[in-house]
């Protein structure tokens, strides 16, 4: 017993490494689950990095919509490549150990850059709702200098709020074990390793969870409540499924990020029955599909990139 006091006194607060195991129970079929993840995360990439390209190049995309859209670009490669490399690092090398300080790190961009892109989706429901329900307003309402403080706004947000995580994931001993059931560092699964009591940082993350994803959901429910309704209100049936086959699509985007981002959150705390192998796999679905599916379907669902990008093609065919 006085052996193990003094090897328990001499653990470091901190450990120098984490150790992240990938999607545990799945380590033999770790590079057959990464052809699917690194074709995810390289249609990302281009699809982003094209529509950031698109809208610059093109005068005409330069209204409030497309802002949204690049600022939706620049989140999703952010909130990709923060996770994906390191994943892939682990599925075909093998290379599981992570310095404390950078595991860190990428907690605060995984957690900074959620919110951030929450904040967009809600910023680009209401560049919706006023283009819909008030056409004839819409570009004095939603001008370039308000669309500038809506980004910056929800840039601080997500700043400010994801702060907080690894200060207190730093604050905690740890001196169980440094392995982290997961392919990146979230911040629960980190804190869960600490011989303390945590109750401070799990109900932070709840409350984050809640009033940022929360808050942005209902408001979004309500500006698509709203939409719908000037929707059915069309005069004709093509305007009408037009309308509606555009706003289905962003929906459909949207609830693909949310539900297994909450599903993510919540299941570390309250889903003790939920296999370990399938939570890890959902909680990589939020950051990969996501970052792949947006510029597809805000890309080519939208005419004017639609025709940029082959009036590109067709000229670099001539």
């Amino acid at each position: 017993v006085p052996s193990a006091n003094v090897a328990f006194n001499l653990t470091p607060p901190d450990p120098s490494t984490f150790i992240l195991t990938g999607i545990p129970g799945l380590e033999g079929a770790h590079v057959w689950i990464s052809i699917p993840f690194c074709a995810m995360y390289a249609i990302a990439i281009l699809g982003n990095f094209t529509i950031l390209f698109i809208v610059k190049r093109e005068p005409s995309l330069h209204g409030p919509m497309y802002y949204f859209l690049c600022m939706l670009a620049i989140t999703d490669l952010v909130l990709s490549t923060s996770v994906l490399p390191k994943t892939l690092s682990i599925f075909w090398f093998n290379s599981r150990e992570m310095d404390f300080s950078a595991c860190l790190t990428q907690m605060y961009f995984l957690h900074c850059f959620t919110a951030i892109e929450s904040g967009i989706f809600l910023a680009m429901a209401l560049d919706r709702y006023v283009a819909i329900c008030h056409p004839l307003r819409h570009s004095t309402i939603l001008t370039n200098p308000v669309v500038a403080k809506v980004g910056l706004a929800m840039v601080l947000r997500g700043g400010m709020l994801a702060l907080p995580y690894p200060f207190l994931a730093r604050r905690w001993p740890y001196c169980r074990t440094n392995i982290i059931p997961q392919s990146y560092c979230e911040h629960i699964a980190v804190v869960k390793l600490a011989c303390a009591d945590i109750r401070i940082s799990s109900y932070y993350g709840l409350f984050v969870v809640f009033s940022v994803i929360g808050l942005d959901m209902s408001s979004i429910a309500m500006s698509y409540t709203q939409i719908l309704r000037a929707i059915l209100n069309l005069p004709t049936k093509d305007a009408r499924l037009k309308t509606f086959g555009t706003c289905g699509s962003h929906l459909c985007v949207i609830l693909a990020f949310y539900i297994p981002a909450l599903f993510s959150f919540l299941t570390h705390r309250f889903g003790h029955n939920v296999p370990l192998n399938f939570h890890v796999l959902m909680a990589n679905v939020y950051l990969l599909v996501p970052p792949m599916i947006n510029p597809i379907i805000y890309g080519v669902r939208t005419k004017q990139i639609r025709d940029r990008l082959f009036h590109l093609f067709t000229q670099k065919g001539t």
